[in-house]
């Protein structure tokens, strides 16, 4: 059984949404609170994507409402971006985490386990067809482009996609915050704010 079981032929947000809340398509639902699915707009003409929920979205149910949601707050207010305006998710829609003593450390998807959770993303992209659509770091990045692109190397550009007329690959918030550096931490925030504008300014242009 694959996540492809679970997914309903419609394409209204709301069933998928509810659908989604009984995945059993892969065994990251057993350790997880519950399936964190995309929230924003219907008609939205921004997508971002992301790695998977972390601990705070997680409990929450809501895709970036931890410390790497606040960045990204931060990111969508200097790139001219109203959050409301756009639709968020994950790659993956459960937490992965092993603990350490009370803690739930996050731990990366593993490909297996995204490729398990695409057909969620697939329908959500079909529902909503952005203009623009951004991957959040490396897991989203390959999860949308394939394994090629690397933010490295990819970053600061657009990218040649059949999922979006804009599309383009950037830092995941949470990236920012690992840096401890002030300096390298403004300048990666920078670069976030900068590649969220350039796809901000292009969808606008059209």
């Amino acid at each position: 059984m694959t996540s492809a079981d679970f997914v309903p032929d419609t394409r209204s947000l709301r069933t998928l949404r509810q659908a989604a809340r009984d995945c059993r398509g892969c065994p990251l639902w057993e350790d997880a609170t519950q399936t964190v699915f995309g929230e924003g707009p219907r008609k939205a003409r921004l997508m971002l994507v992301g790695e998977q929920p972390g601990d705070e979205e997680d409990l929450e149910g809501e895709p970036f409402v931890g410390p790497a949601g606040r960045v990204l707050d931060d990111a969508l207010r200097a790139a001219g971006i109203s959050r409301g305006e756009v639709y968020l998710t994950n790659a993956v829609k459960h937490f992965k985490w092993r603990a350490r003593g009370r803690r739930r450390l996050h731990q990366t998807p593993r490909a297996g386990e995204i490729e398990a959770c695409r057909p969620w993303l697939e329908a959500e992209l079909e529902a909503i067809k952005p203009v623009g659509l951004v991957a959040l770091g490396a897991t989203a990045g390959r999860a949308l482009f394939g394994p090629g692109v690397r933010v490295g190397q990819d970053r600061g550009r657009l990218l040649e996609s059949p999922l979006a007329p804009l599309a383009a690959l950037t830092l995941h918030p949470s990236a920012v915050l690992r840096l401890h550096d002030h300096n390298e931490r403004e300048g990666a925030m920078a670069a976030l704010v900068e590649d969220l504008r350039m796809v901000a300014v292009g969808v606008a242009d059209r």
